[in-house]
């Protein structure tokens, strides 16, 4: 069975080590490298060719929207999974414009992002549940 091949990149090393040890407890994917550095994502993508990319939004001084976008006009084909604390419905529309597959929540990342990585690789999108209502109408 193939396992589909992921880059990590996040500014936050705390965030990087998480997500690589518990992917490398799912037989699904192996991770391929992390990535802090913003501007080096570009490079490392037409290096590896990942099957997958988890990209943070904010990257310091660079932006995970841009890149994405700047990745999708490079002809790279991975799919692109945002993993973020931005849980504003602005920022899921500008990161799924970008070309991203998937979406998910920094505070929901053990719940979602084994389901949004399995879904973008299926060609379905995903996003975290608590963007798609609103939380004081369930009162």
């Amino acid at each position: 069975m193939h396992r589909a091949t992921v880059l990590l990149a996040d500014d936050n090393s705390a965030i990087l080590v998480h997500v690589r040890a518990m992917l490398e407890h799912e037989p699904d994917f192996q991770v391929l490298a992390t990535i802090e550095d913003g501007p080096a994502v570009l490079p490392q993508c037409a290096a590896l060719h990942p099957d997958v990319l988890v990209l943070d939004i904010s990257m310091g001084d660079v932006s995970g929207i841009d890149l994405a976008a700047r990745l999708r006009d490079s002809g790279c084909i991975s799919k692109i999974v945002f993993l973020t604390v931005h849980d504003d419905p602005d920022f899921v529309n500008a990161a799924m414009g970008a070309g991203g597959s998937a979406y998910v929540v920094k505070s929901r990342l053990n719940k979602d992002l084994i389901h949004a990585m399995h879904a973008a690789l299926s060609d379905k999108l995903f996003v975290s549940p608590t963007l798609l209502f609103d939380p004081d109408s369930q009162h």
